[in-house]
């Protein structure tokens, strides 16, 4: 099928887009990753699919990537608070540093070992898988209504979004010694290494400590500039860094929590905002690289590709959490449970985009690895996610589980805000709010009811389950009335 004309693609374009939001509701019903299902649109709407659309650019599909994972890291970035990450940033950069290239390179021996490669290409595929994508955990994990226990939630949050950069150079550095071989050396990669992290931690920092501090200040006289700007200025921080040596995704990610620090004008709206580009870029990724993907090619090096994404599963990524983490203070079943929630996403399937663009003898092979091992990681791992929470005791009780509310979020209101679980049996049921005569200072703010959430009102009735969102402050007044919720 040849596009020719503009409507056509904007059409398509639409039409894909639209069935991708609308499809992300099986996997709120079924718990299979939404990345997964974007694939599976691209794939269906490719040249061996039902629209028929031919589409083989690398160049592009890189290009979209790139531009894309700078939004998705920044939005990841912008929608974490450094406060919940600190306790746990010394097991989390180890985990995105080390663990990626334990992980690497365990991999790589399983590479050699079925596809004969050389070291290098067997390096690079190992490189291009190590990396994991926790935005596809929590949306399982949040679909079937389970939180995590602190501190794995900020800990594999923190190590997700900090070890993209880590693969990224682990990658783009064998590509250079695929290249050049004989012209770099072992200390100047690790110069390189220590010099981008460098230079991309310090101008991220940077930017995120000034983004808000600008923001404050320009009073612009329409909200809608307000993301134009944010837009603008991630973009010169990522082209900047790169320019100067450092690494851009490393920097678009700090400057993103470094910015979450701070408080400033239109904050919700615009993490909102970002939160919903980061979307848009992972729909469009996900199409761009399920298109690019020939499924007819797939069958050759399917049972490769399932013994990888096993081998990377149970040897190479455990292998990699317990020696990375020797001596924390994690348990076993935490260290199990990081083991098993390495989901691939979006990052291994760009970078297995790179190989094209150096003319390697084996890219489109590595291509339709990697992007069976991603298919394989996030079905095999992603659906039994729930099920190994609960296996290994990770889950939080739902009465101290995270309740999706941009209020309960704002570093303004969090120290007041609380979370009340309605037990069976307790004094409540059945009583209006109103019958409860709960003091000013006790507000109940929201009710999460089967999925819904409800505004309560003097007449809402309180049933057994229910999910409340208070703001009470102080602490003892919460304590006293919260035991009348309680069985």
């Amino acid at each position: 099928m040849v596009i020719e004309n503009l409507e056509w693609y904007i059409v398509i374009i639409a039409f894909l887009m639209l069935v991708s939001v609308i499809s992300s509701k099986i996997s709120d019903k079924f718990g299979v990753p939404t990345l997964f299902i974007f694939l599976g649109l691209g794939m269906l709407a490719g040249s061996d699919g039902i629209l028929g659309i031919h589409f083989d650019n690398p160049n592009l599909a890189q290009s979209i990537g790139t531009i894309a994972l700078i939004f998705i890291l920044f939005g990841g970035g912008i929608d974490t608070s450094w406060k919940v990450i600190r306790p746990v940033i010394k097991e989390g950069l180890l985990l995105s540093t080390l663990g990626v290239l334990l992980t690497a390179l365990l991999t790589a021996l399983c590479v050699h070992y079925l596809f004969h490669f050389n070291t290098l290409e067997s390096l690079l595929v190992g490189a291009i898988v190590s990396s994991t994508d926790a935005a596809a955990v929590f949306a399982i994990l949040r679909a079937k209504g389970i939180a995590l226990k602190r501190p794995l939630a900020p800990l594999l949050e923190l190590e997700s979004g900090s070890n993209d950069p880590m693969a990224i150079f682990l990658t783009l550095s064998v590509l250079q010694l695929i290249a050049i071989p004989h012209e770099l050396s072992f200390s100047e990669l690790i110069f390189s290494f220590f010099l981008q992290f460098l230079i991309g931690g310090l101008l991220g920092y940077l930017f995120g400590f000034l983004l808000p501090l600008m923001l404050n200040r320009l009073h612009l006289g329409y909200y809608g500039l307000y993301p134009v700007f944010s837009i603008a200025w991630v973009l010169l921080l990522f082209g900047g860094t790169v320019m100067l040596g450092g690494n851009g995704f490393l920097a678009v990610y700090i400057a993103g929590i470094a910015a979450n620090a701070k408080e400033f004008t239109h904050k919700k709206n615009l993490v909102g905002f970002h939160d919903g580009l980061a979307w848009i870029m992972q729909i469009w990724v996900f199409l761009t690289l399920g298109l690019l993907v020939f499924p007819s090619e797939l069958p050759n090096i399917a049972w490769q590709s399932i013994l990888i994404a096993l081998w990377l599963a149970f040897i190479a990524r455990p292998v990699g959490v317990f020696l990375t983490l020797l001596g924390s203070f994690l348990t076993v079943k935490e260290k199990l449970f990081i083991s098993w929630v390495g989901l691939r996403g979006a990052v291994p399937i760009v970078l297995a985009t790179y190989p094209f663009l150096q003319n390697l003898e084996h890219a489109s092979m590595i291509f339709n690895t990697v992007f069976l091992v991603v298919l394989i990681s996030l079905l095999m791992q992603g659906m039994s996610l729930p099920w190994m929470a609960r296996l290994l005791g990770v889950e939080e009780p739902q009465e101290k589980s995270a309740l999706t509310n941009n209020v309960a979020a704002s570093p303004l209101f969090y120290h007041a805000m609380r979370q009340l679980y309605v037990e069976e049996n307790a004094e409540v049921i059945g009583k209006s709010l109103a019958e409860l005569d709960l003091p000013s200072e006790f507000l109940i703010v929201l009710i999460k009811r089967q999925g819904k959430s409800l505004k309560p009102t003097g007449s809402t009735l309180f049933h057994a389950n229910d999910l409340l969102l208070v703001y009470c402050d102080p602490k003892e007044l919460y304590e006293t009335i919260s035991k009348r919720f309680s069985a």
